[in-house]
């Protein structure tokens, strides 16, 4: 491998995305329990940005590529790993290089993708889909028959949601900014749609739910979360997946009491080794299991993971600012070299 080089997005220092430079750097080395991946398809995301700026909880050693969620085939294995072979199509959730077009990961959070995935829709399961049902699955236990509230319905992790929700069982209140959003949502399964941020948001939703919903989904915060506090059921669940709207709410303690409310933080690192602790390896045959179950869901048609825009990784400025004015629907990814030859 000595003397190979790639095209990455780098970060030398903390910046905003659209600030990094497009490189030539070496391609990274290959150690045990690693796997190389020739990268297809890269996934692009709100946290991305919170990353490069040195604003994110996990600070990676500069420099380094950012990118957290790739599809590619498997070029390489290292020393002790075992399941994976070269040349198998897989996804994978990596602690960070995605942007690059090649990754080196710990086989312990790859998976081998069905034929009939494509690779510009699966750089979003590892961490959009897996989050959202570890999310409802563990730690919410959302159960069949009960109504759940999904805000941010038309984003990668909203979207995932509502038709993990489904496939569990439940009955799916979406809520989405736009027109387009939120029919999104709902020919992905929802049974509803709710324009939030509106002013009647909270009347809409308690016609739809006369006593509340039992689990509310919230990778939005501030506003959005102050409104699922007046949604939710009696005893009811909200799960905190995120801050996209930019304020991290304070928590009334009353309302929790008199309502007795669950709030549940939720951290789908702490499973995929990015936690204070890396336990990856020691949760890994439970994720490996939920994935599983998800592929089986996706080849029933029960999963239909959506891309909306496509970059060529030249553009990779143009893609962080798609998603960070909030145009896509599903996923935005970054096309490499490597694709784009067919």
């Amino acid at each position: 491998m000595t003397g190979r080089t790639m095209l990455a997005v780098r970060c030398n220092d903390w910046a905003p995305y659209h600030e990094l430079p497009l490189e030539t750097v070496p391609v990274p080395e290959i150690g045990p329990g690693q796997v190389r991946i020739a990268v297809h398809y890269a996934g692009v995301s709100f946290a991305i940005s919170l990353v490069t700026e040195g604003r994110y909880q996990r600070k990676p050693p500069r420099p380094f590529s950012p990118g957290s969620e790739v599809a590619g085939v498997i070029t390489e294995i290292g020393e002790g790993v075992i399941g994976f072979a070269v040349g198998d199509r897989v996804c994978a959730g990596i602690d960070w290089g995605g942007h690059a077009e090649e990754v080196v990961i710990d086989s312990a959070t790859v998976y081998r993708i069905p034929d009939s995935l494509p690779f510009d829709v699966a750089p979003q399961l590892p961490l959009s889909y897996g989050t959202s049902h570890a999310a409802l699955a563990w730690k919410a236990r959302l159960q069949p028959g009960e109504t759940v509230l999904i805000h941010g319905a038309a984003g990668a992790v909203g979207l995932a949601a509502v038709e993990i929700a489904k496939a569990m069982g439940a009955r799916v209140i979406a809520t989405a900014s736009s027109p387009a959003k939120r029919d999104l949502a709902l020919a992905h399964g929802a049974d509803h749609a709710v324009a939030v941020p509106s002013p009647d948001a909270r009347e809409r939703i308690m016609e739809l739910a006369p006593t509340g919903a039992g689990v509310i989904f919230d990778p939005i915060g501030g506003d959005v979360f102050d409104l699922s506090l007046r949604c939710v059921a009696n005893s009811g669940r909200i799960l905190v997946v995120g801050f996209a709207g930019g304020r991290v709410q304070q928590i009334p303690a009353n309302i929790l009491l008199v309502k007795d409310v669950t709030i549940l933080g939720f951290n789908y690192g702490n499973y995929t080794g990015w936690g204070r602790v890396d336990e990856r390896r020691r949760h890994e045959p439970v994720v490996r299991e939920a994935f599983k179950r998800m592929f089986a869901w996706y080849e029933e048609g029960k999963l239909k993971p959506t891309t909306s825009h496509r970059f060529p990784l030249r553009d990779y400025k143009l893609a962080m600012e798609t998603v960070l004015t909030r145009q896509s629907m599903g996923k935005t990814v970054l096309r490499m070299p490597v694709a784009e030859r067919g």
